[in-house]
């Protein structure tokens, strides 16, 4: 049953750490569950949803890649989940907490990686991939009804980017576990589809945290305890978390936005500009689940909110149904 697991935290969890039994609970309420926390039940409801499925078939960096061990929208999630577990552990947070903020932290993410991102918000005049993600755990998900999450899982879904600040340190854990992760994966990725050589990123940076996948991560979380331990905070220490940033930059000079990548960028722009222009010149084309939201939200809302959910390969399906003329047979 729960009990023993509240008896649990109040033993071993840090006194900053949030204790499920202390949570703000939910906008609705609900008859508590008699074995899970709430925490527990709110990484449960984000799995199931059909927004985490999704995740599956969207892009992290690379647009659909024809080799089978590139990371997607859903491997970069399950890697931030496990580096923000590990810091949780390390610093006796709360490991059900940091888990459900993870999973459900890029729930909002567009097809085509931050890309798609850019293009909804030129389009739009305000997109942000954070805010959607509540936005779909808020409203979106169950047809409209929402997920009913807890205010600290909400809470640190939309403040898991690094100039943003979560209440809890299991929030701030995952802000870190993000920056820590998508870098790291991201070089892996670059590396096997020959855009870069491990030995041209920057020394400097490599002789802090190392040359491999696994050992950069293990200096940045082991850096995380040394300046967190005890402490009301979750950080870096400062040299760390400067070799992090050097990669972070090398990696958006020469990958993120290289002229390849750019390129690319640019297909996946204009196919996303034409199904927004279609869809607010013929809102009734949208599907029925989203023409019910226009009661609630305003079309461009409810456009993004459309075009945001699908996946890589839904939006070109969709855009070669719009856009692509078909064959037909004559008799």
């Amino acid at each position: 049953m729960k009990e023993i697991t509240f008896e649990k935290e109040k033993t071993f969890l840090s006194p900053f750490a949030m204790r499920s039994d202390m949570t703000r609970g939910r906008e609705k309420n609900e008859q508590p569950c008699p074995m899970r926390t709430e925490f527990q039940r709110d990484r449960d409801r984000i799995i199931y949803s059909k927004a985490f499925i999704r995740l599956k078939n969207k892009t992290q960096v690379f647009f659909s890649p024809e080799g089978d061990h590139y990371r997607t929208r859903l491997t970069h999630t399950l890697d931030v989940s496990q580096v923000a577990r590990s810091i949780a552990r390390m610093l006796s947070l709360n490991e059900d907490l940091a888990e459900a903020i993870a999973l459900g932290h890029d729930l909002g993410h567009t097809p085509f990686g931050h890309a798609g991102e850019r293009c909804l918000d030129k389009l739009s005049g305000h997109f942000r991939h954070n805010e959607q993600s509540l936005r779909v755990v808020d409203f979106l998900e169950k047809d409209g009804k929402g997920l009913n999450l807890t205010y600290e899982v909400r809470d640190g879904i939309l403040n898991h980017k690094m100039d943003l600040k979560p209440a809890t340190l299991e929030g701030q854990a995952v802000s870190l576990a993000d920056r820590i992760s998508y870098i790291s994966h991201d070089i892996d990725d670059a590396v096997r589809a020959g855009m870069l050589d491990i030995d041209e990123l920057p020394k400097d940076a490599l002789e802090v945290l190392g040359k491999t996948t696994s050992a950069r991560i293990n200096t940045a979380i082991l850096s995380i305890f040394r300046a967190s331990e005890g402490k009301n905070a979750v950080t870096m220490e400062p040299y760390v978390f400067d070799a992090l940033n050097k990669l972070r930059k090398y990696m958006f000079d020469n990958v993120y936005l290289a002229p390849s990548a750019l390129k690319e960028e640019e297909t996946a722009f204009n196919m996303l500009s034409a199904m927004y222009g279609y869809f607010t010149a013929n809102k009734d084309k949208l599907p029925e689940r989203y023409l019910q939201l226009l009661d609630r939200f305003s079309l461009d809302t409810v456009i993004c909110d459309y075009i945001s959910s699908m996946t890589d390969r839904y939006a070109v399906y969709v855009f070669e149904s719009v856009f692509v003329p078909k064959s037909f047979f004559i008799k």
